[in-house]
């Protein structure tokens, strides 16, 4: 048996990478590897070039040529993640069999989680359209249109894999200048077809601008071929988030549609006969009249008046 031993950091350096590779409550922004095969084509190594210049700064571009067949094996892919500390790739190649193909894949706890791959049919890169760009390292909009995304268990993960690959960092509040881009995922038939826009704001007349969208490449239309997707079990532990990230629930506070805090009050019932009310005559009790009840009834005669005296006439 033989034990394996635990190297330990001279330097204030090696400790501060070797602490930024441990696990963390709150991970950080995902880096994806491009890599390149060993027979690629031109059309393969711009559409690479192109997305990792999307993808900048959290990027990382091999341009070494590298004999890799991650279907069949997938050391070499794990090796690439671990060196580079990222957990997404995409791998292009070009063979007879299987012409300009892209590997997009991500991997949980530096082995392969799930891989798709796509055959380009058709690429029209920046150079060829006409228009402004928008700067690199931006972080785009995503758009999904197709019921196969919501239909089809292949197209569904394949939908979950390129939000994954694009999102970018996790931000709490968006200028509205600073939305540029925008990537536009439309699933037709056997076809994947993926659209980069430039955001136009245009003058309306009002405060709100008027929004155009102006096409800006690159531009692909993708064949699904072959998938490997992760069992449903193994899925469901990558997706499980630690208990000390998930905030605490406070009891009797909510928010509403619109973001709103709202706040439920628990109070004892109320004694209506004693609130305290404005002081007006109107308002004021009256005495009770229990002690003092009427007399009615005969009288003594000395309370009574005398009677007038008949006088006889004579």
């Amino acid at each position: 048996m033989v034990m394996q031993r635990v190297v330990k950091p001279k330097t204030q350096k090696g400790r501060r990478f070797l602490e930024n590779r441990d696990g963390k409550i709150t991970e950080n922004t995902k880096s994806s590897m491009f890599i390149k095969g060993g027979n690629t084509s031109i059309t393969v190594s711009q559409i690479l070039k192109e997305l990792y210049m999307l993808k900048k700064p959290h990027a990382v571009m091999y341009k070494r040529k590298n004999i890799l067949r991650p279907f069949e094996d997938e050391t070499p892919l794990e090796f690439f993640s671990k060196k580079s500390d990222a957990s997404l790739f995409m791998f292009g190649c070009h063979s007879k069999k299987r012409p300009d193909n892209l590997v997009l894949g991500r991997l949980f706890d530096f082995h392969v989680l799930d891989m798709i791959e796509l055959g380009v049919d058709k690429f029209t890169p920046m150079a060829e359209i006409e228009g402004p760009k928008c700067s690199h390292g931006t972080k785009p909009c995503l758009i999904f249109t197709g019921e196969l995304f919501e239909q089809d268990k292949e197209h569904k993960r394949l939908k979950n894999l390129f939000i994954d690959f694009f999102r970018g960092p996790s931000v709490k509040n968006i200028r509205l200048a600073g939305v540029e881009h925008v990537i536009s995922v439309t699933a037709i038939k056997d076809k994947i077809l993926l659209r980069n826009y430039k955001i136009m704001l245009k003058k309306s007349g009002s405060r709100t601008p008027r929004i155009e969208l102006a096409e800006m490449g690159p531009s692909l239309d993708l064949v699904m071929r072959r998938t490997k997707i992760a069992s449903d079990d193994l899925y469901k532990q990558a997706l499980k988030v630690p208990r000390e990230a998930k905030p605490r629930k406070k009891k009797n506070i909510s928010q509403d549609a619109f973001g709103s805090k709202l706040g439920r009050i628990h109070m004892t019932k109320q004694d209506l006969g004693k609130l305290q009310t404005r002081k007006m005559k109107g308002l004021k009790k009256r005495q009770s009249t229990d002690s003092a009840t009427e007399t009615t009834g005969t009288t003594d005669s000395a309370e009574t008046p005398s009677s007038p005296k008949k006088i006889k006439q004579t």
